[in-house]
């Protein structure tokens, strides 16, 4: 008979499987906006970072993570949004980025891997591979993804920018 889960890391596991609402194949631990867990006075309080400052999102996040800790019986949780420090795309798990790529989205390279900010250099095609892509718009369906095509299977696609 195993041991029972600590509260800790269930609360954890538990507010960082809720889904990011805008790319519902990651969740806000893999994508790095879970910050902190805790249990204070009896109340569960958790911490996430906005992707970045406005994000329609957040408000969603916060209550599909109150939704997700009170099912899982610790009550009504304080959700708290912290800014600092900012939120980067190095915050994001490597499942993340995988799980961006099957979905069809270019996920952003990692910090050893980055471009300049304004360099041409090409983006891999999630769908083929090829770097034979260009950049069609600055901004896709949400402010954090931009709109590419592949040249070789002509298939439009979104890139998660990296900030």
């Amino acid at each position: 008979m195993s041991a029972p889960e600590p509260s800790l890391a269930r609360l954890r596991r538990v507010a960082g499987a809720v889904p990011d609402p805008e790319l519902p194949v990651l969740t806000i631990a893999d994508l790095g906006i879970l910050r902190d867990v805790r249990i204070v006075g009896g109340t569960a309080e958790i911490d996430i970072t906005p992707t970045y400052s406005g994000c329609p999102a957040m408000a969603e996040i916060a209550a599909g993570i109150i939704r997700a800790v009170e099912a899982a019986g610790f009550g009504r949780p304080r959700v708290n949004t912290v800014l600092s420090p900012a939120w980067t795309t190095d915050f994001m798990t490597a499942a993340a980025r995988r799980a961006l790529r099957e979905y069809g989205i270019a996920p952003p390279p990692e910090a050893a891997a980055r471009r300049p900010r304004f360099a041409a250099l090409p983006l891999p095609c999630p769908r083929c591979g090829s770097a034979e892509t260009e950049e069609l718009a600055p901004f896709g369906a949400t402010a954090c993804k931009a709109l590419w095509r592949c040249r070789a299977c002509r298939e439009p696609f979104e890139h998660f920018k990296c900030h």
